[in-house]
């Protein structure tokens, strides 16, 4: 069994680590420099929470680090950008990181989530579709590369939250 990654609130100090992640996990083109980050934290209502990388037992070969960015408007919340390093893909992080962020977003008031997935990345369909996301509309050609983006939402209500 895979244990709980340790999810950990991110905040105006670390727009360096988390355009760091998010330059491992998208193409140079759609990466998200610090700069970006930041000027993303510093917005009312914008969230962050990165996953703590862990390492082996020699204290080396670091592995771990996700991020996920959403914001919270009066009763909804939008999942920004999330992302998992490929190394530790697979290992429950991403769903980890999408209930934290549920979990806060409530806390703020809003109950429901959304946001955008390409038609081309199946593996994050599959995650949010087992996070209880389910397609509510879809953008065409939403993406630098022409795909579509599929728009999801759930809800995340309390008691919604602990059916998931």
């Amino acid at each position: 069994m895979i244990a709980r990654p340790r999810i950990t609130r991110a905040g105006p100090a670390h727009p360096i680590v988390l355009a760091a992640i998010h330059a491992q996990c998208f193409a140079p083109a759609e990466a998200w420099d610090a700069t970006i980050m930041a000027a993303e934290l510093s917005m009312p209502g914008v969230f962050a929470f990165l996953s703590e990388p862990s390492f082996d037992e020699e204290g080396g070969n670091e592995e771990g680090g996700g991020m996920i960015l959403a914001r919270a408007v009066a009763d909804e919340a939008e999942i920004l950008t999330l992302g998992v390093v490929p190394a530790a893909r697979r290992q429950g992080i991403a769903r980890a990181l999408v209930d934290e962020a549920a979990l806060h977003a409530n806390a703020l008031g809003a109950v429901r989530f959304f946001l955008e997935v390409s038609t081309s990345n199946l593996a994050a369909q599959a995650l949010y579709r087992r996070a209880g996301f389910v397609q509510v509309g879809i953008r065409r050609r939403y993406y630098p590369d022409g795909s579509d983006a599929l728009v999801l939402s759930r809800s995340i209500t309390s008691a919604a939250i602990a059916r998931s």
